[in-house]
C-alpha cells in the first residue's frame, strides 16, 4: 500500500517530543512522493512543518483509529510501534484505571501506588477455570494459563516476574501464589498452601527493605517451585535465592531502610521476652540510622513481627530457635555499635569493657577477649610461620562490617532452608510450577559489581525470552501452514559470550583474583588488552582508565572497575569466625558456621564504601568440589547458579509478568512516559513488539473477518463456503498479496492492514449513514410540509368561522344598545322629576326646623341662667361658713400651744434642780427620807394649788372662747363684704370665660362632625378591606386545609412507607438468619460427607473390612441426635414403656426411684471405699515411721489389720455382688409390680438389711477386740525394758540415752493408739449412720408402695377419662414432696431439682392438654362414625373423588380404583422387612419412571402411611427406626448420585410431601383446617413429631442447597457464552481486532452454547420439577435462585472484560432478557421475583446504552442504576469501548461526576456479585387433597409385602 494512501489529510500521526517522548499530530494536508516534510497540526492548535530524514526519508509512525486504542492486547494493534505502546498503555492506566495488559504473551503490570480491590477471593473465582483471553487481563489470568496449561499439557510451568525495583514484582509473585493456594487446595491435612503463603512475611522481614524507590524492596531474587500432585493439589514448595544485597546490613543510603526484620526487633524491644536482648530505639544503632528514615509511613513494625513470628510457628519454627534468631540479629545490631579506635596509624583498639561488644559476646556465647582481639588483628600464614598482623582502624571496622554481613548472610541461608524443610512433603511430586522474582536491568550514575550481575542474568533472561516468543511465532505459522520466513531478531549472544565465555570478563576477574598482586587497574588492562578490539559491544571510557562499557540489550551500561575484585573474593576473618564457632553456649551459631571450611569464602561480599551493593548467592552445595581447599569465586558460583536457573526454566513453559513503574514518586495513577518508556525497552516488551510486527501480527478467523467486514461485500460476493469468501473480497480490496496470508483457519495480516481494513469499513458505514440521513431528512422534510400544509387550511377554516361569528355579535349588540338607550333616557327623567319635587320638600321642612329650633334655643337660655345664679350663690354661702370655721380652730389651737410650752418648761426647771440636789446630797440618807417628807407634803400643796388652777384655766378658757367667737364673728362680716365685691367680679369674667367656651365648644363640636365623618369612612373603608383580608384570610384558610389534608395523606404514605420498609427490613433479617441457618446445614452436609470419605479412606487404607459387614452410615442430621434414645437408662425405659398398656395406668416412679437410690448408694459406698484405703494409705505410711522402733511388738497388729483388710475386701465384694443381684432383679421385672411385699426386689432389700445388722454386730466385736489389743500394747510398753528377748525394739530401746528419750517414745505411740481409735470410732459411726440411713429408705420404700398399691386400685375403679388425671395428680404430689424433702437436706440441689420437677410438671401438663385433645377428636370421630353408620344403614353411600382431578396436584390426572369401606389409609409391614421398603422404595427407585407412571410424591404417601400403622399400634421403637431408616436412605442416594438433577428433584419433591403430610396429619388446628372429616380421622393419635418434622425440613433445606449446586453446574457453562458472547441479534455488533490471545468468538459455531440453549434447559428443569409434583411455591424460589446466578455470573464477566462493555452488547443483553421475561411469562412465574434478581444485570445494559455527556445524563444514571454499587458503575464506564468510530469514549471528567454523585451512598465496596449466594428457602405448608385411604401401591415398586389397613 502506497504512502499516498495512508499519508493524507487528517491523517493521525506520532512525533517524537523530548518531554513526551511521543507526541500525536494530524496532516493538515496530503503526503506526496518527494515531499521535504509534513504539514502537521498539533492537539494544542500549533501548525509545524515536520522535517523529514533526506537520507533515509522515513515517513512518522501512524495512529491506530480511536476504537483499537485501549486494547487489552497490545498485538491486536494495526500499527506496532513504540509509541503505539505507549499511548495504549497510558490510556489503559491513566483513563480506565487498568494497570494489567497483555503484549503476546507477556503481562505488562502497572504499578498503581494504590490499593485496588481487584485480588479478593470473589475475583479468583471469577477468573478460575477462564480461558485466557476470555478475561480481561490480570496477574490472575497468568496464573489460571499456567495451573491449566500444567494439568492439560503435563508439563512443569514457571512465571517469570521481573522489572525495577518499586515496579510491584514482589506483589504480583504474592498474588499469583495465593491463586494457586486458592484454587488447588492442599493434597494432606497440613495446610500446605497456608505454608506457601506464610513464607512471604518472613522472607519479606529478612530480605525487604525501605529504598527511594520502594517501600518494600525485595533485596534478594528468588525462584519459588510450588509442587504439586497428581491431582494437582499443592504437596509442598521450594525455594531457591539470588544475589542478596549483604551491604545493606552496614550500609545504607539516605531515605532507605536496613532490613524489615531489624526495626521489628527495635520496635518491640519492650516486650518482656526481648529484654535479655538489650535492644532500644532503632536510631541508637549505626547500622539502622544511617538512612535516617527508621520509619514508613503506615507500618507498625511492632504487629509485622508479630505476623513474622506467626509465620515462624506455622512453619515449624518453634519459640526457643525464633528467640535465637533474635538473638543473633540482636548481636549484628550491637556488633555494629562496637567502637574501634586508633592506637597509631598502623594499628587499632577497642576500648576495654565496651558495652556493645559486651552484649555481642552474651548474646553469642563466646569470650569477650577472644573477638576483640580478633577484630582488630589478622592472622597471615606463610609455609613456615604464622604472623600475628594488627590491622588500621579502617580496616579493622570494615572487617566488622564484613563479619556482620557474613553472620546475616548465614541466617538467611538458614532461614531459606529451614522454610523448605517445613514446605517439603512426604507425597510424591508429580509437576511443579515455578515463580521466579528477581530484579530487572538496572544503570545508575556508579555501576559495580552488583550491577554487572543483575544486567548479566537479565540478558540471559531476555535471550530466553526472546526464544521462546521466536519459537511460539514460528509454531503459529506452521500450525497455519502459511510460508514461513526468518524473522530478524536481536540476539544477545554475543553480549552473553563477552560475559561468560572463555577468556570473558568473569574468566579475567577470577583469574586476576587469583594472582597475588592482583588490582582492579590491572584487571581494567587486560580487559582492553583482550576485548577493546575484539568485540564491538566492549568499549573504553575516554576519560577513565578504570571503567569499561558493555552494549546491552536494553542499553549502554558503564561499570567502575574499584572494587570488583574484593567483592569477588569476598573474604572475611578466618579466626573471627573459630571465634564464633567456639560458642559453648548458643547451638544456633554453630549449626550457622558448620558447614565453613578452612579458608573462609562465603557467598556475599566484603564491604565497599559507596554505592549500592547487593550480592550475595547461595552456594550449590552439590557443584562444590571437596577436593579444592578453597569455595569458588561470588562470580563463578553466579554463573553456575545462573545456569541452573535457565537449566529449570528451559524445561518448564515460561509465562511472562513485566512490571512497570509509572513514577519514580510513588505517586498513585500518575505516569511519567519517559520512565516507562525506559523500561519497556529493558525488560523486552518493546522486542516482543518489533518480533510480531515483522511478520504477521494481525490474525482473524475467517468466521470472524467474515461477521466484521460483512459490510465490504456485496451479496453476490457472499458464498457458502467462509474460507472462499473472504479470499474473494480481501483479493479486491488489497492488492498487494504480501499484505496478507491464508491460513488452515486463519487470516494472517501485515502490520497496518487492519487500519487500512478499518478505514475502508468506516468510510463505507460512512456513506451509508450519509444517504440514511439524506432519506430521513427527504421524508422528515416530507412530513413538515404536510403538517404545515393543514395546519394553514385548518386556520383558514377557523379564521372565517371566528369573522362571521364577530359579524352576527356585532348586529345583536346594535339592537341591543338601541333598546338600552331608550329605557335608559325614560329612566333619567323620571329620576330627575322626583329629585326636583323631594328637594322642594325638603327646603320647606328644613326652614320649620329652624325656626322651631331658634325659639326653642332662647327658652332653653333663659331656664339655663336661673340654675346657674341658683347654684353660685348657695356656693358663696358654702364658702364663708367654711373660712369662719377654720379662723376660729386655727385660734384655739394656738392659745392651747401657748399652754402647753409654759407647763413644759416649768417642769423642765424643776427637773433640772431635784438632779441637782441628788447630786449634791449624794449618799445623804437621812436628808433624803427629810426631804422626802417635805416633798410629800408639798406634793399635797402642789395638788391642791393646781386644781385651783384649772379651775381659773377653765373660766379663763370659756371667756377666751366667747372673746374669739365675737371676733371670728366679726372677722366674717369683713370678709364677706369683701369676697361678695370679688365674686360679681369673677361673675362677669367667668361670664366671659362661658362665652369663650361656647364658641370653642361649637367648634369643637364642628370637628368632632368632621371627624366623626372622617372615621365614619375610615370606619367604611376598613370594613371593606377587613372583608377583602376575611375574603383572603377564609381562602389561606382553604389553602392551608388543602395543604394540611396533603401534609396529613404524605405523612399517611410516608407512614405506610416506613412500615412497609420496617417490614422490608423485617422480612431481610428474616431471610438473613434462614440463610445463615441454612448455610450452617451446608456445612454440616459438607463435614458430613468429608467425614465419610476420610472413614471410607481410611478402612481402604487399613484393610480391615470384613465380608458382609455393613457400614454405619454416618450423614445422620445433627438434630436427630436430640431426639433419639442413646442412653442405657432410655433404652430400659423405652423397654419397660413397651409392655404397658395406656388403660392400666401402672406408675412406674417407684422402680427410677429403686433404680436411683441404688445408683447413690454405689456412689456412696465407692467413695467410703476410696475413704478407707485413703486411711489406710495414711495408716501405712504412720506405721512406716515407727517400724524401725517398733517392728516386733506391732507385728500382731500389723497380721490383724491385713486380717480385717481382706475381710473388709470380701465384705466390699460381697456388697456388689448384692447390689448387682438388686438391680438385676429390679430391671429384670420392671413391668410388673417390682414394689409390691414378697416381690424379689423386696425380698433383696430386706435380705441387704439383716447383712447390714450382722455386718454391724461384726464391726463392734472388732472394735471390743481392737480396744483390748491396744490395751496389751500399752500394757507391754510399761515391761519392755526388762524383755530379753533380741528384738529390734530392744535395740532401738537400748540406743536412748535417758528417760525423756523414753518419755517421749511412749507417748508417741499414745498418740499412735489414740488417732487409731479415734479412726475406728469414726468408721464405726459411719457404718451405724449408714444402717440407720438403709433402714429408714427401706421403710421410705415400704410406705410408698403401700401408697402406690393404693393408688392403683383406687385408679383402677375411676374411669379411663378420670383415671390419667388422677395419675398426674398423684405424681405432682410426689414430686412435691420430694423437692420438700430436698430443700431440707441440701438447698443447692433443691434448687436444681426443682427445675427439673418444673419441667417434668410442665411436660406432664402438656401431656395432660394432648389427652384432652385426642379424647376430643376420638368423641368427634365417634359422631362421624356414628353417623355415617346411620347413612350407610339407609343405603345411601357417597362416590369418591379421583385424585387425579385435585387442584392441589396439578400433574397428570391418575384413575385410582375406589376404595373399600374399611380401608384406614395404613400401610403395614413387619420389622424384618423394614430394610426391604427402604432399598426399594428409596435406594433402588427409578424417578423417571415414577415421576411419569403414578402417582406425585408417591413414595412420600407410602412411608407416611407405613408411619400411620406404627403410631396406630403405639409402636415408638418403629416409628423411630422408620423415620432414622427414611432420613438416612435419602442422604445416601443423594451422595451417590448428587449430581443428577431428576433424583435431586424428586427426592425434594418427595420430602416436601413427606413432611406436609406430618403437618397436615399432625393433629394441630393449624394445619387441619384445610382437611376433609376424613382426612381429620387419619391424623396421628399417639405420637407429637414436631421434632421429626424440623430434622425433615433440615433435610429438605439440604436437598434444595444440593438442587440449586446441581443446577448450577448444567448451567454455568452456558451463561457466558449464551448471554454474552452469542449474538441473538445477528449484524448489530461487529467484532473487533483482538491480540494473539483470541478470544471466544460470538457467532455461534457448532457446540457452542446460545440463549436458547439456556431457555431449553430452564424449561427442562420446569418440566422435570412439575412431572415430580413440586409444590410451585417451591419451583417459584428454585426459578428465582436460577435466575440469579445467571444474572450474576454474567454481570461479573461483563465487569471483567472490556470488550463486551459497548453500546451494541447492551442492546444483545436486554434482548436476552428480554427473552428471559417472556420464558417467565409463559410458565407463569412473573411474580416469584425472578426478573428482579436480574435488575442489575438490566440497569448495566442500559447504562452501556444511555448518553454519558452532561450532568443532566450523569444525574439520569445515578437516577436509573439504583441496583448497581458505585463501584460497579464506574467499572463499567471505565469499561466502555466503542466498537465502531461513531461511538465515543466515556471522559474522566463525566466519571468524576458520578463518583461525586454517589459518594453518599452506603454499599458494599465490593465489585463483584456472589455467584454462591443462596437464597434461604422456605416449605410453606401445602395439604394434600388426596384421601390416603384411595392409594394403591402398584407392582412395579416391588413392595408386596406391605398390606393395606
Amino acid at each position: 500500500m502506497a504512502a499516498s494512501e495512508l499519508y493524507t489529510k487528517c491523517a493521525r500521526v506520532w512525533i517524537p517530543d523530548a518531554e513526551e517522548v511521543w507526541k500525536s499530530a494530524e496532516l493538515t494536508k496530503d503526503y506526496k512522493n518527494g515531499d521535504p516534510s509534513l504539514q502537521l497540526l498539533l492537539e494544542d492548535g500549533t501548525n509545524i512543518d515536520h522535517k523529514l530524514d533526506p537520507k533515509t526519508k522515513n515517513l512518522p509512525y501512524l495512529r491506530n483509529p480511536d476504537i483499537l486504542v485501549g486494547e487489552n492486547d497490545l498485538t491486536a494493534l494495526s500499527y506496532l510501534h513504540e509509541p503505539a505502546v505507549l499511548h495504549n498503555l497510558k490510556v489503559r492506566f491513566i483513563d480506565s484505571k487498568l494497570i494489567y495488559t497483555y503484549c503476546g504473551i507477556v503481562l505488562v503490570a502497572i504499578n498503581p501506588y494504590e490499593t485496588l480491590p481487584i485480588y479478593g477471593s470473589d475475583i479468583i473465582n471469577a477468573y478460575s477455570g477462564q480461558n485466557m483471553g476470555d478475561m480481561d487481563p490480570h496477574i490472575f489470568a497468568v496464573a489460571e494459563e499456567a495451573y491449566k496449561q500444567m494439568a492439560r499439557d503435563e508439563r512443569n510451568q514457571s512465571i517469570i516476574v521481573s522489572g525495577e525495583s518499586g515496579a510491584g514484582k514482589t506483589v504480583s509473585a504474592k498474588y499469583a501464589m495465593r491463586y494457586f493456594a486458592t484454587v488447588s487446595g492442599s493434597a494432606s491435612e497440613a495446610n500446605v498452601e497456608e505454608k506457601v503463603l506464610a513464607s512471604n512475611p518472613i522472607m519479606e522481614a529478612i530480605g525487604n527493605a525501605k529504598t527511594t524507590r520502594n517501600d518494600n524492596s525485595s533485596r534478594f531474587g528468588k525462584y519459588i517451585e510450588i509442587g504439586f500432585d497428581t491431582r494437582y493439589r499443592i504437596i509442598g514448595a521450594n525455594m531457591r535465592t539470588y544475589l542478596l544485597e549483604k551491604s545493606r546490613v552496614v550500609f545504607q543510603a539516605d531515605e532507605e531502610r536496613n532490613y524489615h526484620i531489624f526495626y521489628q526487633l527495635c520496635a518491640s524491644s519492650h516486650l518482656p521476652e526481648f529484654k535479655n536482648l538489650k535492644l532500644s530505639s532503632a536510631n541508637d544503632f549505626l547500622y539502622t540510622r544511617q538512612g535516617r528514615s527508621p520509619v514508613i509511613d503506615g507500618v507498625d513494625d511492632t504487629k509485622e513481627l508479630c505476623t513474622t513470628r506467626h509465620a515462624f510457628t506455622l512453619l515449624g519454627i518453634n519459640e526457643s530457635y525464633q528467640m535465637g534468631l533474635f538473638q543473633v540479629l540482636a548481636a549484628i545490631l550491637h556488633l555494629g555499635n562496637v567502637e574501634i579506635k586508633d592506637r597509631d596509624s598502623d594499628s587499632s583498639l577497642i576500648p576495654p569493657n565496651n558495652r556493645h561488644l559486651m552484649a555481642f559476646c552474651e548474646l553469642v556465647g563466646v569470650n569477650y577477649q577472644d573477638m576483640s582481639q580478633w577484630l582488630c588483628h589478622r592472622k597471615l600464614k606463610t609455609a613456615t610461620e604464622t604472623y600475628i598482623k594488627p590491622l588500621p582502624r579502617l580496616q579493622a571496622t570494615n572487617a566488622r562490617d564484613a563479619l556482620s554481613k557474613h553472620i546475616y548472610a548465614k541466617l538467611f541461608n538458614w532461614i531459606v532452608e529451614h522454610v523448605n524443610k517445613a514446605l517439603i512433603t512426604n507425597i510424591k511430586q508429580h509437576s511443579f510450577i515455578g515463580v521466579l522474582d528477581i530484579y530487572g536491568f538496572e544503570t545508575f550514575e556508579i555501576n559495580s559489581f552488583e550491577q554487572f550481575c543483575i544486567n548479566y542474568a537479565n540478558e540471559k533472561l531476555q535471550q530466553q525470552f526472546n526464544m521462546h516468543v521466536f519459537k511460539l511465532e514460528q509454531e503459529e505459522y506452521m500450525k497455519e501452514q502459511i510460508p514461513w520466513t526468518l524473522i530478524d531478531f536481536y540476539d544477545n549472544q554475543p553480549c552473553i559470550n563477552l560475559i561468560e565465555a572463555k577468556m570473558g570478563i568473569l574468566d579475567l576477574l577470577d583469574e586476576e583474583c587469583k594472582m597475588p598482586k592482583g588490582s582492579d587497574d590491572s584487571w581494567a588492562q587486560k580487559l582492553y588488552n583482550t576485548h577493546l578490539k575484539t568485540c564491538s559491544l566492549f568499549e573504553k571510557p575516554r576519560m577513565s582508565n578504570r571503567a569499561f562499557i558493555i552494549q546491552h540489550f536494553a542499553d549502554k551500561v558503564e561499570y567502575q572497575c574499584e572494587g570488583f575484585l574484593e567483592k569477588n573474593k569476598d573474604t572475611v576473618n578466618e579466626e573471627q569466625i573459630n571465634v564464633l564457632k567456639a560458642s559453648k553456649k548458643f547451638d544456633l551459631l554453630v549449626e550457622l558456621f558448620q558447614d565453613e571450611e578452612k579458608a573462609t569464602s562465603p557467598t556475599g561480599q566484603v564491604p565497599g564504601t559507596g554505592g549500592r551493593t547487593r550480592l550475595s548467592i547461595k552456594p550449590d552445595k552439590g557443584r562444590e568440589r571437596s577436593s579444592k581447599e578453597h569455595k569458588k569465586t561470588v562470580g563463578c558460583q553466579f554463573r553456575n547458579s545462573l545456569q541452573m536457573l535457565m537449566d529449570t526454566l528451559n524445561a518448564t513453559t515460561p509465562h511472562y509478568v513485566r512490571c512497570i513503574k509509572p513514577n519514580d514518586f510513588k505517586l498513585a495513577f500518575s505516569f511519567d512516559p519517559k520512565r516507562a518508556v525506559q523500561q519497556l525497552r529493558a525488560c523486552g516488551v518493546l522486542e516482543t513488539i518489533r518480533i510480531s510486527a515483522a511478520g504477521f501480527p494481525s490474525r482473524w478467523t475467517y468466521q470472524e473477518f467474515f461477521s466484521r467486514y460483512r459490510v465490504l461485500m456485496k451479496q453476490k460476493d457472499v458464498l457458502p463456503d467462509r474460507k472462499l469468501t473472504c479470499k474473494n473480497v480481501l483479493e479486491k480490496l488489497v492488492q498487494d498479496q504480501d499484505k496478507y496470508q491464508f491460513g488452515k483457519t486463519k487470516i494472517f495480516f501485515r502490520a497496518g492492514q487492519v487500519a487500512y481494513l478499518e478505514k475502508l469499513r468506516a468510510d463505507k458505514l460512512r456513506a451509508a449513514c450519509i444517504r440514511i440521513q439524506k432519506t430521513i431528512r427527504c421524508w422528515l422534510a416530507h412530513k413538515k410540509y404536510q403538517r404545515k400544509r393543514k395546519a394553514a387550511i385548518t386556520i383558514q377554516r377557523f379564521t372565517r368561522g371566528y369573522q362571521a361569528r364577530c359579524l352576527a355579535k356585532f348586529m345583536r349588540r346594535t339592537q341591543a344598545a338601541t333598546i338600552i338607550q331608550k329605557y335608559q333616557r325614560m329612566c333619567v327623567e323620571r329620576k330627575r322629576y322626583r329629585q326636583k319635587q323631594a328637594a322642594a320638600l325638603a327646603m320647606q321642612t328644613m326652614l320649620r326646623a329652624y325656626m322651631a329650633r331658634q325659639k326653642y334655643q332662647a327658652l332653653l337660655r333663659e331656664h339655663k341662667a336661673v340654675i346657674i345664679q341658683k347654684h353660685v350663690r348657695g356656693w358663696l354661702a358654702r364658702c364663708w361658713y367654711k373660712r369662719c370655721l377654720y379662723s376660729i380652730v386655727y385660734l384655739q389651737c394656738c392659745i392651747r400651744r401657748m399652754r402647753a410650752r409654759r407647763e413644759l418648761k416649768k417642769l423642765k426647771i424643776e427637773a433640772r434642780s431635784v438632779e441637782h440636789f441628788k447630786k449634791l446630797n449624794k449618799g445623804m440618807e437621812n436628808k433624803i427620807m427629810q426631804l422626802q417628807r417635805k416633798i410629800d407634803e408639798q406634793s399635797k400643796e402642789n395638788r391642791s394649788i393646781n386644781e385651783r388652777l384649772v379651775g381659773l384655766e377653765n373660766s379663763y378658757s370659756a371667756e377666751s372662747e366667747r372673746m374669739r367667737g365675737e371676733l371670728s364673728r366679726l372677722r366674717g362680716f369683713e370678709e364677706e363684704a369683701k369676697n361678695k365685691t370679688n365674686q360679681v367680679t369673677s361673675l362677669l369674667e367667668e361670664l366671659e370665660h362661658l362665652k369663650k367656651e361656647l364658641s370653642a365648644t361649637q367648634q369643637e363640636k364642628k370637628t368632632i362632625e368632621d371627624w366623626a365623618q372622617t372615621y365614619r369612612d375610615e370606619m367604611e373603608k376598613m370594613v371593606s378591606e377587613l372583608k377583602d383580608q376575611n375574603g383572603s384570610l377564609k381562602k389561606e384558610k382553604d389553602d392551608l386545609n388543602r395543604l394540611i389534608q396533603e401534609q396529613s395523606q404524605q405523612m399517611t404514605e410516608k407512614m405506610a412507607r416506613a412500615i412497609a420498609e420496617e417490614t422490608q427490613q423485617l422480612e431481610t433479617d428474616l431471610n438473613e438468619e434462614r440463610s445463615r441457618y441454612q448455610n450452617l446445614l451446608s456445612e454440616h452436609l459438607h463435614l458430613e460427607e468429608k467425614y465419610d470419605d476420610l472413614k471410607e479412606e481410611m478402612a481402604l487404607s487399613s484393610n480391615i473390612s470384613k465380608p458382609g459387614h455393613r457400614r454405619t452410615d454416618s450423614t445422620h442430621s445433627s438434630n436427630e441426635s436430640e431426639y433419639t434414645y442413646n442412653s442405657e437408662y432410655a433404652e430400659l425405659e423405652e423397654g419397660s414403656r413397651a409392655a404397658e398398656d395406656v388403660t392400666r395406668g401402672i406408675d412406674t416412679s417407684l422402680t427410677l426411684k429403686l433404680q436411683k437410690r441404688l445408683t447413690e448408694l454405689e456412689q456412696e459406698k465407692q467413695s467410703l471405699r476410696n475413704e478407707l484405703e485413703n486411711k489406710e494409705e495414711q495408716f501405712q505410711r504412720a506405721r512406716a515411721r515407727d517400724d524401725a522402733e517398733f517392728k516386733k511388738a506391732r507385728g500382731a497388729e500389723l497380721e490383724y489389720e491385713s486380717l480385717k483388710r481382706q475381710e473388709l475386701e470380701s465384705e466390699n465384694k460381697k456388697l456388689r455382688h448384692d447390689l448387682a443381684e438388686m438391680r438385676q432383679s429390679l430391671l429384670g421385672d420392671a413391668a410388673t409390680g417390682a414394689g409390691a411385699p414378697g416381690s424379689p426386689a423386696y425380698k433383696v432389700l430386706l435380705d441387704q438389711l439383716n447383712s447390714a445388722c450382722e455386718e454391724l454386730e461384726v464391726r463392734k466385736e472388732e472394735v471390743l477386740i481392737l480396744r483390748s489389743q491396744l490395751v496389751s500394747q500399752k500394757e507391754a510398753m510399761h515391761h519392755r525394758e526388762t524383755m530379753t528377748e533380741p528384738s529390734v525394739f530392744v535395740e532401738d530401746v537400748s540406743k536412748l540415752k535417758d528417760a525423756d528419750e523414753l518419755k517421749q517414745a511412749y507417748i508417741g505411740l499414745k498418740d499412735t493408739n489414740r488417732l487409731l481409735e479415734h479412726q475406728l470410732q469414726t468408721q464405726r459411726r459411719g457404718y451405724d449412720n449408714e444402717v440407720e440411713a438403709l433402714r429408714g429408705e427401706l421403710q421410705n420404700v415400704k410406705e410408698e408402695n403401700n401408697r402406690q398399691q393404693q393408688l392403683l386400685a383406687q385408679n383402677l375403679q375411676l374411669p379411663p377419662e378420670a383415671r390419667i388425671e388422677a395419675s398426674l395428680q398423684h405424681e405432682i404430689t410426689r414430686l412435691t414432696n420430694e423437692n420438700l424433702e430436698l430443700m431440707a437436706e441440701d438447698p443447692t440441689a433443691s434448687r436444681e431439682a426443682r427445675v427439673i420437677i418444673l419441667r417434668r410438671m410442665v411436660d406432664l401438663m402438656e401431656q395432660l392438654e394432648k389427652q384432652d385433645r385426642t379424647i376430643r377428636k376420638l368423641k368427634k370421630q365417634l359422631k362421624v362414625y356414628s353417623k355415617r353408620i346411620g347413612e350407610m344403614g339407609a343405603g345411601q353411600t357417597e362416590g369418591q373423588t379421583s385424585p387425579g382431578q385435585m387442584v392441589d396436584e396439578p400433574i397428570h390426572p391418575v384413575n385410582i380404583p375406589r376404595r373399600e369401606k374399611d380401608f384406614q389409609g395404613m400401610l403395614e409391614y413387619k420389622k424384618e422387612d423394614e430394610l426391604k421398603l427402604v432399598k426399594n422404595l428409596i435406594l433402588e427407585l427409578k424417578p423417571r419412571g415414577v415421576a411419569v407412571n403414578l402417582i406425585p410424591g408417591l413414595p412420600a404417601y407410602i412411608l407416611f402411611m407405613c408411619l400411620r400403622h406404627a403410631d396406630y399400634v403405639n409402636d415408638d421403637q418403629k416409628v423411630r427406626t422408620l423415620l432414622t431408616s427414611t432420613i438416612n436412605s435419602i442422604k445416601k442416594i443423594l451422595k451417590k448420585r448428587g449430581d443428577d438433577f431428576e433424583t435431586v428433584s424428586f427426592w425434594l419433591a418427595n420430602t416436601c410431601r413427606f413432611l406436609h403430610c406430618l403437618k397436615q396429619y399432625s393433629g394441630d388446628e393449624a394445619f387441619m383446617k384445610h382437611n376433609t372429616s376424613r382426612q381429620n380421622e387419619h391424623c396421628l393419635s399417639n405420637f407429637d413429631l414436631a421434632e421429626y418434622r424440623q430434622v425433615i425440613s433440615d433435610l429438605a433445606i439440604q436437598i434444595y442447597q444440593q438442587l440449586i449446586k446441581c443446577m448450577e453446574n448444567i448451567l454455568q457453562p452456558m451463561i457466558v457464552s449464551g448471554m454474552l458472547e452469542h449474538e441473538t441479534i445477528q449484524g448489530v455488533s461487529g467484532v473487533k481486532p483482538t491480540g494473539l490471545r483470541k478470544r471466544t468468538s460470538s457467532i455461534a459455531d457448532e457446540g457452542t452454547y446460545t440463549l436458547d440453549s439456556i431457555l431449553r434447559q430452564l424449561s427442562a428443569f420446569h418440566s422435570t420439577m412439575c412431572q415430580h409434583g413440586t409444590d410451585p411455591e417451591l419451583i417459584k424460589q428454585v426459578v428465582k435462585q436460577q435466575f440469579y446466578i445467571i444474572g450474576a455470573v454474567t454481570l461479573n464477566n461483563l465487569l471483567l472484560r472490556k470488550d463486551m462493555c459497548s453500546w451494541s452488547k447492551g442492546m444483545q443483553i436486554r434482548y436476552n432478557v428480554s427473552q428471559l421475561e417472556e420464558w417467565l411469562r409463559d410458565k407463569g412465574l412473573m411474580t416469584c421475583g425472578a426478573k428482579e434478581t436480574l435488575e442489575p444485570l438490566i440497569q448495566a445494559a442500559q447504562l452501556l446504552q444511555v448518553k454519558k455527556k452532561t450532568d443532566e445524563d450523569a444525574e439520569a444514571i445515578c437516577s436509573m442504576c439504583l441496583a448497581l454499587t458505585t463501584a460497579q458503575i464506574v467499572k463499567v464506564l471505565n469499561l466502555y469501548t466503542p466498537v465502531n468510530e461513531f461511538e465515543e469514549r466515556v471522559s474522566i471528567a463525566f466519571i468524576r461526576t458520578i463518583q461525586t454523585r454517589l459518594r453518599d451512598r452506603c454499599e458494599s465496596p465490593q465489585l463483584l456479585m456472589d455467584t454462591k449466594m443462596i437464597y434461604p428457602v422456605t416449605f410453606p405448608f401445602s395439604p394434600s387433597s388426596l384421601a390416603l385411604e384411595t392409594i394403591q401401591i402398584p407392582s412395579s415398586l416391588n413392595l408386596g409385602f406391605l398390606t393395606r389397613v
